[in-house]
């Protein structure tokens, strides 16, 4: 049998319209029992329904373990998710969710530089609000918005602290990635989450960074292609033992598609880790933006991997 998804019931207890096409929904156990515990910025996979799985950032702090936090921009010209988020989900709608994962790890001495744009947001709210309750002010927020931010009432605090900077781009020049990072390039995390101009000045400002010291955060996949680009090679499932060649015109995940196998897709793109599978053969090509060389060595994002040789066994 395919490996079971291990999910969480939840109520939607509060939809919260916040301008700007922006809404923040809260969920809670059906139960009020506390719920499964996150890092800071961590992320769950929402389950809307026949298939439809998407990832957020949770917003809230890992010590506000009675609920999940999560905001959601309408993406007129995107895949559906936030439009049926925006559209149909009300409070005391019952919601599955996965359990969470990811998350930043923060430097407990050294400064956090978070850099946002947009929504992009939501995982720096949650890591700022877990500082300031442990009593601690070593990180700066740099948050460029179109007009008028939302969420702002999450990070008061650090809004009047004076250790966030906003830029309305409507009135003012983006800020320069490269000189908000150089500060900081001896010591200290830097983070970024925001659309893709950001991410690559960040990446280029980060480069010669070590890996522990940087964390890119995305929320839009990059243009992965449906087909395979490595000759055919055997699939083999160990737990549900079966086997299948995966061909260059359907690729991986179709062939698991077709299997009947039951794996979570959300970004389709290899970054945000819904179908992180456990692989012991291969070896697998990586593609994914996710997991780190260590845990490469056992697993395998399956939306945009393959194998370099002639079999891959997974543990579906």
């Amino acid at each position: 049998m395919a490996k079971a998804i291990k999910t969480v019931s939840t109520v939607v207890s509060k939809v919260e319209d916040l301008g700007n096409d922006t809404k923040r929904f809260t969920l809670v156990d059906q139960d009020d029992w506390d719920l499964p515990p996150f890092r800071p910025g961590a992320h769950i996979d929402v389950h809307l329904g026949q298939g439809l799985v998407r990832t957020y950032s949770l917003c809230n702090e890992p010590d506000d373990n009675r609920r999940y936090v999560i905001a959601v921009k309408r993406e007129r010209e995107g895949r559906g998710g936030s439009n049926f988020l925006h559209d149909c989900v009300e409070a005391g709608q019952p919601i599955s969710v996965s359990l969470p994962r990811g998350g930043i790890a923060l430097d407990p001495e050294g400064t956090n530089v978070f850099v946002a744009g947009g929504i992009g947001v939501t995982p720096f709210i949650s890591a700022i609000r877990h500082l300031e309750r442990r009593g601690r002010s070593n990180y700066v927020l740099h948050w460029t918005s179109r007009g008028q931010p939302v969420l702002p009432d999450m990070i008061v605090p650090a809004i009047e602290a004076g250790r966030v900077r906003l830029y309305d781009t409507t009135t003012q020049a983006k800020p320069a990635i490269a000189a908000i990072v150089g500060e900081f390039v001896g010591s200290g995390l830097a983070a970024c989450c925001g659309p893709a101009l950001m991410l690559q000045a960040f990446e280029d400002a980060v480069a010669a960074w070590p890996e522990e010291r940087k964390h890119i955060e995305m929320f839009t996949p990059p243009k992965v292609s449906a087909k395979s680009d490595v000759p055919p090679y055997e699939l083999y499932l160990s737990a549900s033992k079966k086997l299948a060649t995966v061909t260059p015109d359907v690729g991986l995940l179709g062939t698991l598609d077709a299997l009947g196998v039951d794996v979570p897709v959300s970004c389709g793109g290899g970054i945000c880790g819904a179908c992180r599978t456990r692989w012991t053969e291969g070896p697998p090509i990586h593609r994914d933006r996710v997991l780190s060389p260590a845990e490469r060595q056992n697993e395998l994002i399956v939306c945009v991997g393959d194998c370099a040789g002639q079999r891959l066994v997974l543990d579906l």
